[in-house]
């Protein structure tokens, strides 16, 4: 999975799949809204939604600045946080930006259809999720 949305002293967006196939399945899939119980911090994970209710599907970001508390009025709710290794995030590849009209970053459209292919071929310095280890709130 790519990082395919970094922005600088914002956020890193990510949770498109590499296979289209993955992603066709997903992609009409909604989850329910959760309130918002903690501010988007550094270091927070929340879903990233569109500006209707209950559209949050697969992809979330990990909020890179302590500025981002105005995403909770928007309804983005952290679900999580990045407890060990931040230092890593800060150096995610951030040089395409956003995607088009305000940066030249890849579409979302384009990932969901085309997958890796699209993104090695279009964008090649991307950083990828390889694994993930979920720890116990313990």
């Amino acid at each position: 999975v790519a990082f395919f949305r970094v922005l600088a002293s914002f956020v890193v967006q990510f949770g498109l799949h590499g296979e289209p196939a993955v992603n066709a399945v997903w992609r009409e899939q909604r989850i329910e809204d959760d309130p918002v119980l903690e501010s988007n911090k550094r270091g927070f994970v929340a879903f990233a939604t569109s500006s209707s209710s209950h559209s949050r599907t697969t992809q979330v970001f990990i909020n890179l600045s302590n500025t981002n508390a105005f995403l909770d009025e928007g309804g983005y709710a952290p679900i999580g946080r990045v407890v060990e290794g931040i230092e890593n995030v800060d150096k995610l590849f951030s040089g395409y930006g956003d995607s088009e009209p305000h940066g030249r970053g890849p579409s979302q459209g384009l990932i969901q259809v085309e997958g890796d292919e699209y993104l090695k071929r279009e964008f090649p310095d991307l950083d990828y999720v390889r694994n993930v280890t979920l720890l116990d709130a313990d």
